[in-house]
């Protein structure tokens, strides 16, 4: 059912430049064969400090950000006194510089990232915007990853993940489901990722985004037949069903007081086994199974509200 957890240790200045140059108007100043030095951690980092030549705490694995504070600082200061804490940053090997606001390189900073080898990069967005949109990228870079083999679903609002073994309904559950207007993400085969450390967020690979297998009928194009709402690019992962042959004597869930979940990256997900056998309607059934979970997502628990109540009719009618 689940593919092997991938986490990302670090990425390259060239795959973040790649992703970021067109969101933060990056212009390369330098360094442009030293795009494939590493960058260690998610977030940015403001070198003020380090500027003044405090190190202690020096966060040498992120990307270095000069906004108009370190620029001006760096204006003020003599080159040659300046220069010695830009060389011992240097020698950290930080992966690289941004400076914003357009603003211009000294002599001294634009010399020790030549001699280095240090890209440098000049946007003309303010240091907030850089961090902000800097930040979701390196974010999305950095998640760990892990592929599932289910189809993802958007029903009313509710990422629902739909697994099962081959051949037992999901897709033509899935189809059913689109015919009432739902959205479909992933077909068969959904890639998962651990955002902001708290959230599952599940798409499907670009070559087969929009489309989906159906049994006896072969490769179908959503959007085409369906219309483009039927396609979501990506979906939080809200809620796990199961599909399970039924058998006989097999234990069915009555109530639904017991919560189950499943564990995806470390998150712990709410899941419902749903016995699958002749006459039962997978997708109404999927259906309400998401509502309930919207419901339990606003606070409602009916299972437990139904419970209480027949606690207190007890408690009345025995007093």
């Amino acid at each position: 059912m689940k593919g092997r957890e991938q986490f990302v240790e670090h990425i390259s200045v060239r795959d973040f430049y790649d992703a970021c140059r067109d969101a933060l108007q990056l212009d390369l100043v330098c360094g442009e064969d030293e795009l494939d030095r590493v960058i260690s951690e998610k977030s940015l980092n403001r070198p003020a400090l380090a500027l003044t030549g405090y190190f202690r705490f020096f966060a040498h694995g992120r990307i270095q950000l000069f906004g108009a504070g370190e620029m001006g600082y760096l204006r003020d200061t003599p080159d040659g006194a300046i220069e010695v804490n830009l060389r011992t940053m240097a020698k950290k090997q930080v992966p690289c510089i941004i400076i914003s606001r357009g603003l211009a390189p000294t002599p001294a900073l634009l010399r020790v990232a030549r001699e280095h080898r240090i890209p440098l990069f000049r946007s003309p967005l303010k240091s907030k915007t850089i961090t902000t949109e800097a930040t979701l990228i390196l974010e999305e870079r950095f998640a760990p990853r892990q592929t599932f083999h289910g189809t993802l679903m958007d029903i009313r609002g509710v990422g629902t993940l739909l697994r099962g073994e081959s051949g037992i309904g999901k897709s033509e559950c899935a189809l059913a489901l689109i015919e009432r207007g739902f959205s479909l993400v992933a077909d068969d085969l959904t890639y998962l990722r651990l955002l902001r450390d708290h959230e599952i967020v599940g798409r499907s690979a670009e070559l087969s985004r929009g489309f989906m297998e159906c049994r006896g009928i072969g490769i179908i194009d959503i959007a085409k037949l369906f219309g483009v709402h039927s396609v979501r690019l990506e979906k939080r992962v809200d809620l796990v069903l199961t599909f399970v042959s039924w058998t006989p004597g097999m234990e069915e869930e009555r109530t639904g007081l017991d919560q189950d979940s499943v564990e995806i990256l470390g998150q712990r997900i709410p899941h419902t086994t749903i016995p699958v056998r002749p006459g039962r309607d997978l997708a109404r059934l999927v259906e309400v199974a998401s509502m309930v979970q919207a419901l339990r997502l606003l606070g409602h628990d009916s299972a437990r509200e139904f419970n209480n109540r027949l606690i207190a009719e007890m408690t009345g009618s025995s007093s």
